[in-house]
């Protein structure tokens, strides 16, 4: 029987602030809701991810960070969630000193894509959440994933230091990683009140065209909310408007990843 090896998925984009992580965390969640197997790692030194899964970072033996260095096995890193189907790489801020110790490293750059082939015939996805730069963190995610979705916030600047982030994934593609796909552009923080968040959404559209996804994450309370409860905002508040452009834009990542 043929083992089906996991989508790998890295959300990434070198600007902080731009729901990069809330992004992973319920994207994985609502794939998770969809009966897929799914796997999050947190390759954020902040570890935002960890902790918004309700994760004491200080009581971790072993994260990523030791994993990055070769000095844990990664399975043991691993860890279910409260979620069904919902497992976690977790981080700690020490994330940050490993990526230094790393560029002495020979096998630096493919270290995350030999880690994820151990497990990829037990997940259906794996979720990458990457640093807010263009780090070699982010660079290990990009040529471990098959795809990347770059979430841009609608707010002034949204498009500044895109045209760099595309620039690396084109050197990744070339030199490391010629199946590297970007899947789409999920537009963040949209706020119909405003017509900025319309105007900038129109300037996404005519940048990216068909790749901006047809789903919108609204600026929306539950999902600011959620994070500080340890949960995604589906299990916080499921009717919650946030919850919903979660939930659709899953449902077509799922959609554009088996085209």
């Amino acid at each position: 029987m043929k083992v089906v090896m996991a989508k790998v998925i890295c959300i990434t984009n070198q600007k902080g602030g731009v729901g990069k992580t809330t992004t992973s965390v319920n994207l994985a969640y609502f794939l998770a809701k969809a009966k897929q197997r799914v796997l999050l790692v947190d390759l954020d030194p902040q570890g935002n991810a960890t902790s918004g899964l309700g994760v004491d970072k200080g009581e971790l033996a072993d994260s990523m960070t030791e994993v990055m260095l070769g000095a844990a096995d990664f399975m043991n890193v691993i860890r279910p969630t409260e979620f069904k189907n919902f497992d976690l790489a977790p981080t700690t801020p020490q994330l940050a000193n490993a990526e230094v110790e790393m560029v002495g490293m020979k096998q630096k750059f493919g270290t995350l894509k030999k880690v994820l082939q151990g497990v990829a015939g037990d997940y259906d996805y794996i979720i990458i959440d990457s640093p807010p730069s263009l780090s070699l963190l982010t660079v290990n995610g990009m040529i471990a994933a098959d795809y990347l979705i770059l979430p841009v916030q609608t707010e002034f600047y949204a498009l500044e230091g895109v045209a760099q982030l595309l620039e690396s994934m084109a050197m990744v593609k070339k030199a490391m990683n010629p199946q590297l796909k970007l899947l789409g552009v999920l537009a963040t923080m949209y706020d119909k009140r405003t017509s900025l968040s319309a105007e900038v959404l129109e300037e996404v559209k005519k940048y990216f065209k068909d790749k901006v996804f047809r789903a919108t994450i609204p600026r929306n309370v539950r999902v600011a909310e959620a994070p500080s409860h340890g949960v995604p905002v589906g299990a916080y508040d499921k009717f919650s408007k946030g919850a919903k452009a979660y939930k659709d834009f899953a449902k077509e990542v799922m959609e554009r990843v088996e085209v």
